[in-house]
């Protein structure tokens, strides 16, 4: 029988698989997922609620056959609610950032009366409206028998939402050298995220590259750098070269970038890459990747690049998201404007989760 922490691990888990792919949905009725979502919207009011509910749907989880609703060892056919969560429940809340009491939910007076989490409950827990939907839930789930699992993935999963859609200050250091800028995107990238996402990162670095690029190089002049697209989407349905394209004036495609991150370049990805530019006069076309290439089959990707300048013209070049990074930032005026551009991306994508966020601020605080 798995144990509290293993239930909330494999929970919240799966909560973020589906998180990650925009799954915020439930199959439970739509009256119990209204009154899940009046909580988690009250949640960060109400951090002992979140505690409280979270510890008594785990136990149901670990423990089927106990009344969650007797919350005290000293009601009747009770158990140690308070001890649960002070141990397993509060510490993992701050850990992955949802709201939360200092130690207890059950610190709270609202909370830790010695009286069952029926109707009849006689704590202050205010609104009124939060105290109807907190019992509300719990009665489905002991009396009606409404999945305790169901409940809980859906409550994280829009604990998650609510948690990533906060607002967050993320810092913009200036007057750092290109080198030093290298190594926090480095940093940035390859730390070990528990949320999916991180492989969305190398790719706005570029575009915050292009971006500053755009109106600087005269390469680029009479050129347009196309909106980043959905992570999800694929080249084939969005109508796209590449994860970043530069476009024509007459909206044809000029240059196409491709990004992979810890994944090698191999000539299957150059010979793909072709696939989605052959049709078009693109000048050049980068395959980018933060992998290590030094085991890389070089001959054999340099033989296709070789063919398909032969039978189309477009200079495809194979590099490293650093090392073409590190090249960009010496062509633009202003190293601190990719910085600022860069955050200016992590706030708005879709792709990027708090985690990714919180993680840049650490990794400024820490220094280079």
């Amino acid at each position: 029988m798995p144990n509290h922490n293993e239930i909330l691990n494999d929970v919240y888990n799966r909560a973020l698989e589906a998180t990650a792919e925009n799954d915020y949905t439930t199959t439970m009725p739509q009256e119990d997922a209204e009154q899940i979502e009046l909580l988690v919207a009250r949640s960060e009011n109400n951090k002992g609620m979140v505690a409280v509910l979270t510890t008594l749907l785990v136990h149901k989880i670990v423990e089927p056959e106990q009344d969650i609703r007797n919350h005290q060892a000293k009601i009747p056919n009770g158990f140690a609610g308070r001890t649960i969560d002070k141990d397993c429940i509060t510490p993992f809340l701050k850990s992955v950032s949802f709201p939360a009491m200092a130690e207890s939910g059950w610190l709270t007076r609202s909370f830790e009366q010695t009286h069952p989490y029926d109707f009849n409950y006689p704590g202050n827990i205010t609104p009124k409206k939060v105290k109807t939907a907190f019992l509300y839930v719990l009665d489905r789930v002991q009396v009606q028998g409404l999945s305790a699992n169901d409940v809980l993935l859906y409550f994280f999963k829009l604990l998650i939402k609510q948690r990533d859609d906060l607002s967050i200050e993320l810092a913009k250091p200036h007057s750092l050298s290109i080198s030093k800028i290298i190594k926090l995107l480095e940093k940035h990238f390859t730390y070990r995220y528990t949320c999916a996402g991180a492989s969305r990162l190398p790719t706005l670095a570029i575009y915050a590259a292009y971006q500053c690029m755009m109106g600087q190089l005269a390469r680029f002049k009479d050129k347009e750098l196309c909106p980043l697209v959905s992570h999800n989407s694929a080249d084939a349905q969005s109508g796209r070269i590449g994860d970043i394209d530069v476009n024509n004036e007459n909206g044809t495609a000029f240059e196409g970038v491709e990004i992979k991150h810890e994944i090698q370049i191999t000539r299957q990805l150059v010979t793909d890459a072709y696939e989605k530019f052959k049709i078009y006069n693109t000048e050049r076309y980068y395959l980018l990747t933060t992998a290590n290439m030094d085991s890389a089959d070089w001959d054999a990707i340099d033989l296709e690049i070789q063919r398909i300048a032969q039978i189309h013209g477009c200079q495809v070049i194979v590099n490293g998201v650093y090392t073409t990074l590190k090249y960009y930032l010496r062509l633009v005026t202003e190293p601190a404007e990719f910085i600022d551009r860069y955050v200016e991306l992590l706030k708005v994508d879709e792709s990027i989760k708090f985690q990714h966020k919180t993680v840049w601020n650490e990794i400024i605080s820490q220094g280079i």
